[in-house]
């Protein structure tokens, strides 16, 4: 059994991690300043003796005793990372200096959930480890980016200064249970607004592409990245390689919530990637992990939740 700290562990993918490490039997400690993390999203597990949860924000020191540490503290949403760009960016780069302090005080193995968003607007596809982004550094997502950039390069210093055993990875869209309905990220908001009936919000022409991975799916390749020799330590792509277009999405929803909402077309966001779609070769080869869980089967389970959570009966 280990002692594992997980910091953001209320929000959506952390969420997931801490429950199945939980269930695994490792003591878990969680922290999370609740800025998009949940309550309700780790309450089942309060009655776990091995489960424990702290109110703390990374960008202030913590002190504990802990065998392994993942870092998924910091907002995905551009909704909630732009609204606090200043914060934001402390959580990447102030965060993940405390947590790499303490992982060298303990010589404890540490994980970063960096971002597909380290690519930018590419100007190739699929997007390689190999690739180094086309980023925009002043523009109103770049607190984001750049933030998980630099997190990166943190990290890989800490790797060869003083030798800390790391894991990072590049993680592409993930959807599923325990997202917020109102994080303005395409699944989520294709399905409240075809369950509430209201027209779906197409950005663009909608021909932009994403690649989506279902959470069970990325919360088993983090488990077994983390898992991996010392002698690879990332940056590594997890996500979903079949690339599908924001307007087929968006039909999906409609067609599966049997929703009469009809599709409405907005102005692009600025900076919004026109496509995203993960080299999964290395992660393949390195953790023998390719996602199980196609698009169609995801959004099932992932309306099932929303329907709850809308109705209030989700726990």
């Amino acid at each position: 059994m280990k002692r594992v700290l997980i910091a953001g562990g209320a929000g959506f993918i952390g969420s997931h991690l801490c429950e199945l490490l939980v269930k695994q039997g490792n003591e878990v400690i969680c922290i999370d300043n609740f800025y998009t993390g949940s309550k309700r999203n780790i309450s089942r597990l309060l009655d776990f003796n091995n489960f424990e949860i702290i109110r703390h924000d990374v960008t202030f020191p913590i002190y504990l005793e802990v065998d392994e540490i993942y870092n998924l503290a910091c907002p995905a949403s551009p909704i909630y990372y732009q609204n606090d760009p200043v914060q934001t960016l402390k959580t990447c780069v102030h965060g993940s200096i405390n947590l790499l302090g303490l992982s060298k005080r303990l010589k404890a193995k540490i994980f970063q959930a960096s971002t597909s968003e380290v690519y930018g607007d590419p100007e190739s596809s699929p997007q390689s480890e190999s690739y180094w982004g086309r980023v925009n550094p002043i523009g109103i997502r770049s607190c984001y980016d750049e933030g998980k950039r630099c997190a990166e390069t943190l990290f890989f210093d800490y790797h060869r200064q003083h030798g800390v055993s790391i894991r990072v990875a590049r993680i592409f869209n993930t959807y599923g249970p325990h997202m917020r309905h109102d994080d303005g990220r395409v699944v989520s908001n294709f399905i409240v607004q075809a369950l509430r009936g209201d027209p779906i919000s197409v950005y663009g022409d909608g021909r932009q592409t994403r690649s989506f991975c279902f959470v069970s799916d990325m919360i088993t390749a983090i488990t077994k990245f983390m898992e991996v020799s010392e002698e690879f330590c990332g940056p590594l792509n997890l996500g979903n390689p079949v690339e599908t277009t924001i307007i087929d999405v968006a039909r999906q929803v409609v067609d599966l919530t049997g929703s009469k909402s009809k599709i409405v077309h907005c102005p692009l966001p600025y900076d919004d990637p026109r496509q995203r779609k993960p080299d999964i070769s290395k992660a393949k080869k390195v953790i023998d992990w390719e996602p199980n869980i196609d698009l169609r089967s995801g959004l099932i389970q992932t309306i099932e939740y929303f329907e709850k959570d809308l109705s209030g009966t989700t726990a």
